[in-house]
């Protein structure tokens, strides 16, 4: 029984790991009992391009802590893992690779292309499901699954091939956002906006019949493709302006000045040139107006042949560069002023993404975004905390005909014959808390486990993947996908700095684990999560989690040494007696407290003042002066119960301490859960 040394992660971990893999208990198949109730929840799958960073093992604390609890609690539980495709990511990473042999991918043509994929991911596509072991996740492994399997891809055509019958998905030319790069669109959700420093050109434009208006724009290279001036109706200073006619320098065609409520009167001059291919705001004003759209930028990020001959074949940068040149020629430049924006880039590969016309496969968004708001307005699913809804719905109320299609070699192949793109990986990700339980097929699991209790995500993902996923769910499967949606805390550093592995300021959760254990950062980070939005990372709570561990193994060896393996019952004798017991009574309930209302952090910070101050300093030591028996089984009685209640937060240390007890059943992972008496 007696329990060896100073607690060791390293000699501990591989082997409890181990214990609970051969036990199978991460199965619910498996589970001891009776067990009528399921509680279920689907991991997010992660890129299989990713690496554990502080975020996944935030979450991973998150969902293992709510899996682990309703386990001992007699639930029929499933934590469902798996990886992403991650079309975009995955082939650029593979692309990288390529371009360090001196290759393309168009040297390889896309069939050997999508071998190498193939070879890469097999390689390489679950380190991070590996590094979520070493966290100790308890996750069904045999249910692993890959959004490119073959039951996935099943799925994913079943679910196209129904919008597509109910007439909810429409090939069309829209302006959409395109990487020059990847060679293929975006939606709005997969932007990253850095801001730059620039210019703001002030530029004359000489109307037809005498003088000019001067017009403000960031972008003077697209003014070869205007087809009009714009000007706010409520804007006075421009009201005998309006339906007159201004020729378009370099250009040397004539276009209207009209009027539009959406241009900002505060901007630049109050007058703005449109140019209806390469900007969303003048692409609506254009349909509005019927106005003419001319492609001056091509998928390449170069000037189409639509301009006049100077500038055709440029890239947009050269472009730029000449055309300031020449209007300053023609006297036609005001002024240029300082200027700094937020300019689009790919979420990849960091491109400045353009905004050009595509042919593009769409999805009709009206009917599923009013059911998605529909479910959270009537309360079948719930956000906390409860101020994300505001996200959520802001999005849904002004979304727009989702773009699907990509112009990838990687990813899930659009099933009509005549286009050979592939669905953007958020449309196969929308389908994850069925497609993953063996949908459209009619399965178990899907019976058994849908739907789901708790999604736990990171708030930038609220509109990519939750709001879809949930009118995905009700479309499907006539109910959505899970009851809660927790968003938790983004990890920042300490200065409250976004974590970035390129500027150095990561943290890797492995090397954390290698020097302080995965309880001790398993402790810490539970320790530190509040409702706020942001989390400071401190290493100083890891540290903290380390000692209690140490206090814990410390406090156990001492009670182990003093109990005989024999369990008796035990009465209240002495004031600490009652003290205690009415104690663990407290800490029960309020732990079932917090973690039904996800106060992860506050359900660490109380079970850490509980061991260690009202057991350890009070208890364990007046226990001291009262070495009886009945003393030593309430240590043990009330060591059990610590056991138990800590195990969802620190798994390993408290197992392995669970196997020294005399009154042990077959494994801590599935004990019964305490109930205050």
């Amino acid at each position: 029984m007696e329990l060896q040394g100073d607690y060791e992660p390293k000699k501990v971990e591989e082997s409890i790991y181990k214990l609970w893999l051969e036990a199978g208990f991460f199965n619910p198949d498996n589970l001891p009992g009776k067990r009528t109730k399921s509680y279920s929840i689907v991991l997010p799958p992660p890129n299989v391009t990713g690496e554990l960073h502080m975020g996944h093992a935030l979450n991973a604390v998150i969902q293992d802590i709510l899996i682990r609890q309703k386990r001992m609690q007699g639930f029929k539980t499933l934590w469902l893992p798996g990886t992403d495709h991650a079309g975009i990511a995955t082939q650029n990473v593979v692309e990288k690779k390529l371009r360090k042999e001196g290759k393309t991918r168009f040297d390889l043509g896309k069939d050997k292309f999508i071998e190498e994929v193939w070879e890469w991911k097999e390689k390489y596509g679950n380190i991070i499901l590996e590094q979520l072991k070493r966290m100790g996740a308890s996750c069904d492994w045999s249910r692993t699954r890959f959004t490119m399997d073959d039951q996935y891809a099943k799925a994913v055509e079943t679910a196209f091939l129904h919008y597509h019958k109910k007439g909810w998905i429409y090939q069309g030319k829209r302006v959409v956002n395109w990487c020059t790069r990847c060679l293929t669109s975006l939606s709005d959700l997969e932007l990253e906006y850095k801001e730059e420093k620039s210019y703001l050109w002030y530029l004359r434009y000489p109307l037809k019949k005498g003088g000019h208006i001067i017009v403000a724009t960031t972008r003077p290279e697209t003014m070869l493709g205007d087809t009009a001036v714009a000007v706010n109706p409520k804007d006075k200073r421009y009201k005998n302006f309006i339906g007159k006619k201004v020729i378009l320098p370099l250009v040397n065609q004539e276009i209207p000045i009209i009027a539009d409520i959406l241009i900002d009167k505060n901007f630049g001059t109050g007058a703005v040139k449109v140019t209806p291919a390469h900007d969303l705001t003048d692409y609506e004003i254009s349909q509005k107006n019927g106005l003419k759209i001319i492609e001056a930028i091509d998928e390449r990020g170069m000037m189409t042949k639509n301009v006049p001959l100077p500038y055709q074949n440029l890239k947009v940068h050269e472009a730029r560069d000449k055309v300031v040149e020449d209007l300053k020629k023609l006297n036609l430049l005001e002024k240029i002023e300082d200027y700094s924006h937020q300019v689009p880039k790919c979420y990849r590969c960091q491109t400045t993404v353009e905004l050009i016309p595509s042919l593009q496969w769409f999805l009709r968004m009206d009917i599923l975004a009013k059911e998605a708001i529909k479910a959270v307005k009537s309360g079948q699913v719930k956000f906390v905390p409860k101020r994300w809804e505001k996200v959520y719905f802001d999005w849904l109320k002004n979304v727009k005909d989702w773009c699907i299609s990509r112009q990838l070699w990687w990813g899930h192949k659009i099933p009509l014959k005549e286009t050979n793109d592939v669905l953007d990986t958020w449309f196969s990700a929308a389908l994850w808390p069925f497609a993953a339980m063996g949908w459209p097929d009619k399965t178990k699991d899907l019976n058994a486990f849908y739907p789901g209790n708790v999604l736990s995500t990171d708030r930038g993902i609220i509109n990519l993947w939750v709001a879809r996923m949930i009118f995905s769910g009700l479309e499907f499967m006539k109910k959505p996908p899970f009851q809660n949606v927790y968003i938790h805390a983004t990890v920042m550093t300490k200065e409250g700095k976004r974590m970035s592995k390129s500027l150095g300021t990561g943290i890797d959760p492995i090397g954390l684990i290698d020097k302080y254990g995965a309880d001790a950062v398993r402790f810490g980070i539970a320790y530190q999560i509040t409702e706020g939005q942001d989390m400071k990372f401190i290493e100083d709570n890891i540290i903290m989690g380390k000692k209690f561990c140490n206090k814990l193994w410390n406090a156990s060896k001492f009670v182990l040494m003093r109990i005989n393996e024999k369990q008796a019952s035990y009465k209240i004798k002495t004031a600490a007696d009652k003290k205690i017991l009415a104690d663990l009574n407290k800490i029960i309930k309020s732990v079932d407290k917090d973690l039904g209302a996800f106060r992860f952090g506050k359900a660490a910070h109380n079970l850490y003042d509980f061991f260690w101050h009202d057991f350890c300093d009070k208890y364990i030591e007046s226990s001291k002066n009262q070495p009886d028996e009945n003393t030593k089984q309430i240590l043990l009685h009330v060591l059990t119960s610590s056991l138990k209640l800590l195990h969802p937060f620190i798994p390993f240390i408290t197992e392995e301490i669970y196997q020294k007890l005399p009154n042990k059943k077959t494994c801590l992972i599935v004990e019964n859960w305490p109930r205050p008496k």
